[in-house]
């Protein structure tokens, strides 16, 4: 049986040993025996979205014997791994675009536009995935309709409502605190993982910079001359958070595979955790239901929102040496009973409007329907590169060697740098 590798925060020597698993080495790109091998490597970090994705290949290669495909998931290392290898012009076989299928990896995708599939995609991902000459950069496995995940089992027994209101969202946490005298982490972040920070940030600058029509700074973000002050709300509540023991004590150490089992034992309460979170804890405990909510509104008179947008992805890289089985493979996930697994192993919409998923989360979403749903933070306002300091800024934040003010600085400085490039 062939590795599988799961991968974490990687040093810039472990980044270039590891480019020689691109689609032109001969271990991985190469033939064997008539065998061909593809390599794949996707941005899923959460366990059930990786067994999904490691089940689906591996029923993919028993019906095709002659193909092998080597699946990696670099977690938060992709970023930088996908750069050494954009670099080296080296792109794998398949490759997750994260949201930058056009601005940042297009010069490195197949046009995938003539493929039977494209004629279900979702109206609403076209403009996400199509350029403006009509080229099809990625297969989108899945649709994003991100907020926060909540224990409901646990704050029905609390009688805490679901917020709507960032207000609202602390005192449900103080009152979880309260309630369960300490012994439930009231918001449980997996911060060895700089991107559960980035996805804080990420997610709340949307309520706090751009959907309140008093608030909204999208012209100033867009041209370069946004004053970085008004972002330091966020690093200023989530040192709020730490301090008064809202969130884990050991939130910079801890995992994100560690989320879904705290959750399932009642020790977490809210989490950043999306997709299959719900999934997974129910079968680890079938007594427990989790909730899901789209993000609270920051400024009074605005309304919750959903951050949206493609998930997973997979793009073809236009120079791989094995173009028709990259595209087979496709092919074979865009298959309505395959992408309807994909959907309900990640508990997540599909983006072909040809498949019907038993979702996980259909209720609350049925629940927040109509509930406006805005791009990702950082792919619509910000240059390419900025999701690092995100990360690391709240990091640097918790460990006590930035303060809030230091980090709407720091953010300032690198927006500007990166604006440059």
């Amino acid at each position: 049986m062939k590795k599988r590798m799961v991968l974490s925060v990687l040093s810039i020597s472990a980044l270039i040993a590891l480019t020689a698993c691109g689609n032109n080495s001969v271990d991985s790109g190469g033939e064997s025996g008539g065998q061909v091998k593809l390599t794949l490597m996707s941005t899923a970090t959460v366990k059930a979205d990786m067994d999904t994705f490691k089940e689906i290949v591996a029923d993919f290669e028993k019906e095709n014997p002659n193909i092998d495909i080597e699946d990696t998931y670099p977690g938060d290392g992709y970023e930088d791994l996908a750069r050494v290898k954009m670099a080296a012009d080296d792109m794998p076989d398949l490759f997750d675009t994260h949201g930058w299928a056009k601005s940042r990896y297009g010069e490195y995708t197949e046009d995938l536009g003539d493929m039977e599939w494209a004629a279900n995609l979702d109206p609403a991902m076209k403009p996400i995935l199509t350029d403006d000459e009509g080229k099809l950069h990625a297969f989108p496995i899945n649709q994003a309709l991100d907020g926060l995940s909540y224990n409901k089992t646990l704050l029905d027994e609390y009688g805490i409502e679901a917020p709507s209101t960032f207000d609202e969202f602390m005192e449900a946490l103080e009152a979880v605190k309260e309630k369960s005298n300490g012994k439930v982490v009231p918001f449980w972040l997996g911060g060895s993982d700089k991107s559960q920070f980035g996805q804080y940030f990420d997610q709340f600058s949307t309520p706090l910079l751009i959907t309140d029509k008093e608030d909204s700074y999208k012209k100033e973000l867009l041209d370069g001359s946004f004053d970085w002050s008004n972002y330091t709300y966020l690093p200023e509540k989530l040192k709020e958070m730490n301090d008064k023991g809202l969130l884990n004590k050991d939130v910079l150490t801890a995992q994100l595979t560690q989320g879904p089992e705290l959750m399932a034992q009642n020790k977490i309460a809210f989490t950043m955790l999306n997709g299959s979170i719900g999934r997974e804890v129910t079968k680890l405990n079938p007594e427990l239901k989790v909730g899901t909510m789209p993000v609270p509104a920051i400024h009074p008179g605005d309304s919750p929102s959903w951050i949206g947008g493609e998930r997973l992805t997979l793009a073809v890289s236009k120079k791989s040496e094995h173009l028709e089985e990259a595209k087979q493979f496709i092919e074979y996930i865009a298959q309505p009973e395959v992408a309807k697994k994909f959907a309900e192993g990640t508990s997540l919409p599909s983006a072909l409007t040809n498949v019907e998923a038993d979702n996980y989360f259909a209720e609350f979403y049925k629940q927040y329907e109509g509930t406006q749903i805005q791009p990702y933070f950082d792919r619509m306002y910000l240059p390419s590169g900025m999701w690092d300091p995100m990360g690391s800024t709240g990091q640097e934040l918790i460990a006590g060697t930035m303060e809030p003010e230091q980090v709407s600085k720091k953010m300032a400085q690198e927006y500007t740098r990166l604006r440059g490039k």
